[in-house]
């Protein structure tokens, strides 16, 4: 059986590589090809935010991190990986 994805190392960090929103969710896209999606209701401080200021993100530490200058929020690529919520 053939998959579209790209094969991960189990031991792979997972990289950022562009990060969009719906009314409801983060969508976290890696260069992997993988999309994780999470609810924002684990990030409050993102979920607050109004939409321009979600936008306004700069992916950090080569694609391991992700900060959200307007809202002072940090987040590792890891963390929304595995489903992590915010910690206040």
């Amino acid at each position: 059986m053939s998959s579209l994805a790209r094969k991960v190392s189990q031991d792979a960090e997972p990289i950022a590589v562009k990060v969009m929103f719906t009314d409801e969710l983060l969508c976290l896209h890696l260069a992997d090809g993988r999309e994780i999606r999470v609810p924002l209701a684990f990030y409050p401080r993102l979920r607050k935010a109004t939409k321009a200021q979600r936008e306004n993100y700069q992916i950090a530490g080569m694609g391991t991190g992700i900060h959200w200058p307007d809202v002072d929020e940090d987040l590792s690529v890891e963390g929304i990986v595995a489903g992590r919520p915010a910690v206040i």
